[in-house]
């Protein structure tokens, strides 16, 4: 999610990271909804699987198409296609394997449309809680990761010692039932 939040707000012409940037346009819109219309990925497939390939394709497609598009409202409508797949999937995830609660990570959890609209659909389906960290706390996942491993090289002594030389990345794992 927010590989695609940057690389839509690149082709919007804003700075990264595009998350913020988007967010930020995104609520310069009012409360009027956008007219712009985008897909929302895999959204009814019936795996737990996300892909934003198809959004950040539509964005520059229709933005190539339409050179004087509302920023604004491309903004508000790619902010929102992001948050209703997530929040799809991850209550589908939760209500198939029971959850009983959601721990909401990473950078993009610090979006204000993002926290809110999943307290309020968590509120209504009664599936489980939702833990969500301060907004200074939502820092992007590869960076925590990063930061991890600097110190664990730093300092082999730490818990797990020199275990993350034997790590290997799988950037293909499935959640399966």
């Amino acid at each position: 999610a927010g590989e695609c939040f940057d690389k839509c707000a690149k082709i919007l012409g804003l700075s990264y990271p595009g998350g913020p940037e988007i967010s930020k346009l995104a609520s310069k819109i009012g409360r009027r909804r956008a007219s712009i219309k985008l897909p929302r990925p895999m959204i009814s497939s019936r795996d737990y699987d996300f892909s934003f390939s198809g959004l950040k394709t539509a964005v520059l497609y229709y933005m190539q198409k339409n050179k004087n598009a509302d920023k604004r409202e491309m903004a508000t409508e790619v902010q929102q296609a992001i948050i209703d797949v997530l929040i799809k999937k991850t209550i589908k995830a939760a209500k198939d394997f029971k959850i009983k609660t959601i721990i909401l990570g990473g950078g993009v959890s610090a979006n204000k449309k993002l926290r809110k609209q999943f307290l309020q659909n968590l509120q209504t389906s009664d599936v489980c809680k939702l833990l969500v960290p301060a907004p200074n706390l939502s820092t992007d996942n590869a960076l925590m990761t990063a930061i991890t491993g600097y110190f664990h090289k730093k300092n082999p002594c730490l818990p797990a010692g020199r275990a993350w030389q034997k790590l290997k990345a799988d950037a293909n794992l499935r959640i399966s039932k």
